[in-house]
């Protein structure tokens, strides 16, 4: 996968912190609570070394923030995870690696400006994270990206369009591996990507 396109020309990644926002113009995805933890808990994330926030800038007018998303270090547990689902997500580890978890980053938020929706830039976005942690200067090992994503039919075909698969193959198993009753509403559902699918393009 070569990463091209709008973010790569024209923008610049820059960290997104207190710093950075006080040279912006104000940032707005559209998701209140996106909004709100980008302008205000970025640097408290940072400070207690819970995840690590980006934003690519435009070029020509370094004020206007393009997108933003916040990382963070992670695993997938399949030792509670059905069989069938343990298979499908393993399938692709030679079995004498098999372990109880397996290293992941996890993509806890990810927006894009109002101003450049509908253009495909969250897919250049999270096509440009994959790379980050399978180049060779990746400091760890890091066999999935994950990614708790709203359990909303928008958010969900965002995922599943950049080859996230669920975790789970039904609600009630993700339910009862997380020791939710079965009235409980899932806001979110566990998605994978396993980044060993790159290496093979």
């Amino acid at each position: 996968m070569q990463l091209m396109g709008f973010l790569e020309d024209l923008c610049s990644l820059s960290p997104l912190n207190n710093e950075t926002l006080l040279q912006c113009r104000p940032f707005s995805c559209g998701d209140n609570d996106l909004d709100d933890f980008f302008l205000n808990d970025t640097d408290n994330y940072d400070r207690q070394l819970l995840g690590k926030s980006f934003c690519y800038r435009l070029n020509d007018d370094p004020a206007v923030i393009v997108c933003a998303f916040t990382l963070a270090n992670s695993s997938v547990d399949v030792r509670h995870i059905p069989n069938s689902r343990r298979k499908k997500l393993t399938q692709d580890i030679p079995h004498e690696k098999s372990l109880s978890s397996y290293p992941a980053i996890l993509v806890c938020r990810v927006g894009v400006s109002k101003d450049f929706q509908k253009k495909g830039i969250g897919t250049e976005l999270m096509n440009f994270i994959k790379l980050w942690f399978t180049a060779a200067d990746n400091k760890s090992g890091c066999r999935y990206a994950i990614v708790d994503a709203y359990n909303d039919e928008v958010t969900r075909k965002y995922y599943e369009s950049n080859g996230f698969q669920d975790a789970f193959s039904t609600e009630t198993q993700e339910r009862e591996y997380l020791g939710f009753s079965d009235d409980k509403e899932l806001k979110t559902r566990l998605m994978y990507f396993d980044l060993i699918r790159l290496f093979d393009k």
